[in-house]
């Protein structure tokens, strides 16, 4: 893929702290902590698959204690997960401290209104993993996830970050080699089939690549690339440390010269899946709190 020495030279210089596996060839992959919250979105999918949602049903037809509100009432599920429910964000929900996450969850204010904003935080997915603990009568909703993405994804021993109550944090997923995070990536190459199984039905998974009016570049817990080359480039990890007010996700990309179709699963300190259906590629990087700019990766690695 890369197109010169000297952008070869430049790319191994800047990749110290990355991981990189290109399908059908492996560069190289380190064995390092990744982060899979994407896998969440999958779950989802897989439970429309299995009728026990649809992305539009309205939340509070499950978390009953909404009903009464005539805000929170009016949110879908589709909003849950591309993250416009207009729940308060909360990044808080990430403490240690919090004995049942998914009982906090629930209970936070709206900030703004339903569809209107796009508010990334760990809140929303908290709320979605309450919503499918109910759906499934009070089984566990790590047991489903392992059941129907993870195992047929062949990734198993997997840590969870649990409350209390053993509640997951879906928000932050769990640790995952490059390989390991790069077979989602094979099954979003595949539109829901890996290795000649198909897990979630063609038609079905493109809905989780679709984007919202508040942020077309956010899908089902997936980034999109769908507005380059003439979008705003801008680096989402910076415009997310902002107050949720004052960011700004209209009209954006991640990288002018990437392809528009590529796909991105985001995990903090710059951990990135890239996923390029149009070169049939797979990238995956991993580091911890090194410089990283995925503008300027993705121009030295595809040569652009």
């Amino acid at each position: 893929m890369l197109t010169s020495r000297a952008s070869w030279h430049s790319w191994f210089s800047y990749s110290l702290t990355t991981s990189l596996i290109a399908i059908p060839t492996i560069a190289f992959a380190e064995i390092q902590p990744g982060n899979c919250a994407s896998a969440g979105g999958i779950a989802a999918l897989c439970a429309v698959r299995d009728g026990l949602i649809s992305l539009d049903d309205r939340v509070a037809d499950t978390i009953t204690e909404w009903k009464n509100d005539p805000r929170k009432s009016q949110i879908t599920i589709r909003q849950l997960l591309n993250q416009t429910d207009g729940i308060e964000p909360a990044p808080h929900l990430h403490s240690e401290s919090i004995r049942d996450r998914n009982a906090a969850a629930i209970q936070l204010p709206l900030v703004a209104a339903p569809g209107s904003v796009f508010a990334y935080g760990p809140s929303h997915l908290q709320i979605f993993a309450e919503l499918l603990r109910r759906k499934l009568n009070g089984h566990s909703t790590i047991s489903y996830l392992e059941a129907n993405v993870l195992s047929p994804l062949n990734l198993t021993s997997l840590e969870w970050k649990k409350d209390g109550r053993g509640n997951p944090l879906p928000a932050s997923g769990f640790e995952l080699s490059a390989r390991e995070w790069a077979r989602l990536g094979e099954l979003v190459l595949g539109r829901g089939n890996y290795h000649g199984k198909q897990i979630v039905p063609a038609n079905l998974f493109t809905q989780g690549f679709a984007g919202s009016s508040a942020n077309s570049s956010y899908g089902v817990t997936f980034w999109l690339n769908r507005n380059a080359p003439h979008a705003r480039e801008i680096d989402i990890e910076k415009e997310l440390d902002l107050k949720w007010q004052r960011a700004r996700w209209i009209d954006i990309c991640v990288c002018k010269p990437a392809p528009p179709d590529m796909i991105v699963a985001l995990g903090s300190n710059y951990q990135r899946l890239f996923i390029i259906p149009s070169l049939n590629a797979l990238i995956v990087r991993q580091g911890m709190s090194a410089k990283f700019s995925d503008a300027y990766f993705l121009r030295l690695v595809l040569g652009r």
